[in-house]
């Protein structure tokens, strides 16, 4: 029998041994045959002058039997680790007993897998070479499999594939074997890129193993109802990951290297890219252009008719390359006399009409830029604003056709907000949002609206959609803009929406220990972005890792208890939750326009090794500039709030009672905030022109729901809830490895 104990895992205090492993050997004990018990391994232990051992010592161990999940040999076996025995002893005491399935369990650390095979993606044709290096007492043995098929003279440290080819693809992995057990290595996985037509001459004289995209994706032209393909192949070693982009936004399920819409529509229209990265560098494939078009029609016409359509048709096309003007506008509203007007979330109180912004005012401005179509979309109350006695005489406007207003409720009334696991949304544009891509006249599709809203018991003789139109052509919202010539002023003000939606690059993160996180970015609005974070790399040696974000700036409004969650919809985030990536944490950062200086935030790891109770800990400060609106400096004009805001998550060692005491530990102060700060929680700004109704409980679709006015002051308390904390990500890959291991199933005495 070889020697399980010897090495450095011999050495190992035996206290220090994984709890799993120590309850088997407990059960073990506890059930032996006479010879081999807890009180067999006691005496050879104290004969041996291993460590001593009382009687009272033995009689407490005994005892335990009148527990109910009470064990004498976890008791024997804990004092046993606590006087000093190391687990190269404990192994020579039970080959004293003779006790193979007490040895059995720890003979793993006979065998010690010193280079690991890695996951790579080739090139066809290539020489490709797996390796998995062993050390054993007296001697190993070798046996590849490719998934669960052994590899026919697989039986050398090396397993070599030349050359290699796409049938070669898949996971592999090696058995260890020494006289009295065995261990699997872990799983590779190989790729094989094949490039049809193409030679390897592009390749030659890249670095060994440098990552590099060998298929880019290419253009696409297709029809509504279509689908789309997109592949991007790479070849590296540690084997590239994929994430597929649309305008700058990662999609969800783009990451693979094909990436795949069974039916498009005009939505998916844009232009694409798919970043290809692993724990040491990362590409960009070259960007292309995917065009949907709308599905053409046969239609005959004589030359007479086509000569009287060519009239109509310049008038139509002259009447596109108008400009569109479209307001849509949720918040506190009123409406004094046949005018409209927007109320800011700094205004006075109590405010008049100087204090705020007139709708019709916004038309006239509209009319002057000679507007094709003029579409106002009005979430908000139209109810008389007592404090403003001002009859505002305004400029006559034109007398032009295409102007809609669709106002969420009637003259005179108010307009309700669902809210619902923290998503607040007007009733107006909860069923707005479900018909906005139709490709419908704008006023047929408000009116379904109109009719959906009619439906909702839950404003019924409180809310009903209000269309005023003089729409003289079929416009819709799904109408394509038309690119005209701009004026200099036009153009500066798209390179300022362009700067206001620019987003920090994805970025990688490497700890000390070996954990690699990922960092990405994603736009909610101009003003809202999502952080979301997920550990791409973790050295076997480590058990588990946590990773979260923390520290941010004063100004931004970053409730503690809705960031480092395990979906969007956590953090309050709804609009752009199916095209992030999955198994991610994320944490939605608002009013970016506030932020004075660079965001700067702290990435913190804890992370623990198998046996150690201990956790370690390290931390990364980050700063990614000023992004998205933040470049434009919008923050005059704005109070500073004193709010320090830091993540409390659930376990967290540095966090002791930060709702009783907000500064408990200065590790929570970030280096660039001051530390006269108070606990940072987001309270919507709802500004009250009336009276404050009592807010009414209803429930809809059997969910508990709030409905609540839009001038109501609205303070968001919600309760703590338990942190999500990362984990190792879980992806197709992980679960395939999974179901793999379980059917590598071998007799324990199975020699190779």
């Amino acid at each position: 029998m070889g020697e399980p104990g010897r090495g450095a895992a011999g050495a190992l205090p035996l206290r220090r041994l994984a709890q799993p492993l120590l309850r088997r050997l407990s059960e073990l004990l506890d059930r032996a045959v006479p010879g081999r018990g807890w009180r067999d391994l006691a005496q050879r232990a104290g004969s041996r002058g291993t460590v001593r051992l009382s009687p009272s010592d033995l009689e407490q161990c005994s005892l335990k039997v009148l527990e109910p999940e009470g064990s004498p040999s976890q008791s024997l076996l804990k004092l046993l680790g606590d006087r000093g025995c190391t687990v190269a002893e404990l192994v020579e005491l039970l080959q004293g007993l003779e006790h193979t399935e007490a040895l059995q369990c720890l003979s793993l650390a006979g065998i010690k897998i010193v280079v690991q095979p890695d996951s790579q993606a080739v090139l066809a044709g290539q020489v490709v070479k797996l390796c998995c290096w062993a050390t054993g007492h007296p001697f190993v043995r070798y046996q590849w499999f490719k998934q669960e098929k052994e590899i026919p003279h697989g039986t050398s440290p090396e397993l070599v594939l030349n050359p290699v080819n796409v049938n070669d693809s898949g996971f592999y992995i090696c058995r260890v074997n020494s006289e009295s057990s065995f261990v699997f290595s872990r799983w590779a996985r190989l790729e094989v890129c094949d490039v049809q037509g193409a030679s390897h001459e592009g390749f030659i004289g890249l670095p060994e193993n440098k990552l590099h995209i060998c298929i880019q994706p290419q253009l696409q032209n297709l029809t509504v109802g279509d689908a789309l393909v997109l592949e991007c192949g790479a070849v590296g070693n540690p084997i590239p990951h994929y994430q597929w982009f649309r305008n700058g936004f990662p999609l969800a399920n783009g990451s693979k290297n094909i990436y795949t819409v069974t039916s498009v529509d005009v939505e998916h229209q844009g232009t694409y890219w798919c970043r290809v990265f692993n724990d040491r560098e990362d590409q960009d494939s070259e960007k292309i252009e995917v065009i949907i078009g709308r599905k053409a029609m046969a239609v005959e016409c004589t030359e007479e008719e086509l000569s009287d359509l060519q009239e109509p048709a310049d008038l139509l096309e002259r009447s596109n390359h108008r400009p569109v003007g479209l307001l849509y506008y949720a918040g506190h509203g009123y409406e004094n006399y046949g005018n409209s007007f927007m109320v800011p979330v700094d205004v006075p109180n109590p405010y008049r009409s100087a204090n705020c912004l007139c709708v019709q005012n916004i038309l006239k401005l509209m009319q002057a830029k000679e507007t094709g179509l003029n579409v106002f979309l009005l979430d908000m109350c139209r109810k008389r604003n007592e404090y403003d006695d001002t009859i505002l005489i305004l400029d006559a406007l034109k007398v032009t056709a295409n102007i809609v207003f669709g106002y969420a409720t009637c003259q005179g009334a108010e307009a309700f907000e669902i809210q619902q696991s923290g998503l607040a949304n007007g009733i107006f544009m909860k069923f707005l949002k479900d018909r906005l891509l139709e490709d419908k006249k704008i006023t047929v599709l408000l009116d379904e609206v109109a009719e959906d809203m009619g439906k909702c018991h839950l404003t019924k003789g409180k809310q009903a959609l209000e269309i005023r139109s003089s729409l003289s052509e079929k416009r819709a919202l799904t109408d394509p803009i038309q690119q005209t010539a701009s004026s200099a002023e036009s153009l500066a003000r798209n390179l300022q929406w362009a700067k206001a939606h620019e987003l920090p690059e994805s970025m990688y993160l490497e700890f000390k220990c070996g954990v690699q996180i990922q960092l990405g970015f994603a736009a909610e609005f101009s003003n809202v972005m999502i952080i979301y974070t997920r550990i791409v790399k973790k050295p076997p040696e480590i058990a588990v890792c946590r990773a979260y974000v923390t520290d941010f700036a004063l100004d931004l409004d970053v409730d503690p208890k809705e960031a480092n969650k395990g979906t969007p919809e956590e953090t309050g985030s709804y609009l752009v939750s199916k095209d992030l990536p999955k198994h991610c944490l994320y944490t939605r950062l608002s009013s970016l326009q506030k932020l004075r200086e660079h965001l700067i935030f702290t990435v913190c790891l804890h992370y623990e090794y198998p046996g150690i109770e201990d956790t370690m800990d390290e931390r990364k400060e980050v700063n990614v500039g000023k992004p998205l609106i933040a470049k434009l400096g919008l923050h005059h004009g704005f109070k500073t709030k004193n709010c320090l805001q830091t993540c409390c998550v659930a376990n967290n060692p540095f966090h002791n009672q930060m709702e009783s005491s907000p500064v408990a530990s200065q590790y929570y102060i970030p280096s660039h905030c001051q530390p006269n700060s108070c606990p940072g929680v987001y309270h919507p700004n709802r500004m009250c022109a009336g009276n404050i109704r009592q807010l009414e409980a209803c429930s809809c679709s059997g969910t508990s729901r709030i409905l609540a006015t839009r001038h109501e002051v609205q303070n968001d308390s919600r309760p703590v809830g338990k942190s999500n904390v990362p984990v190792e990500t879980t992806d197709d890959t992980v679960e395939l490895e999974f179901l793999l291991s379980n059917s590598l199933r071998f007799p324990e005495q199975q020699q190779p």
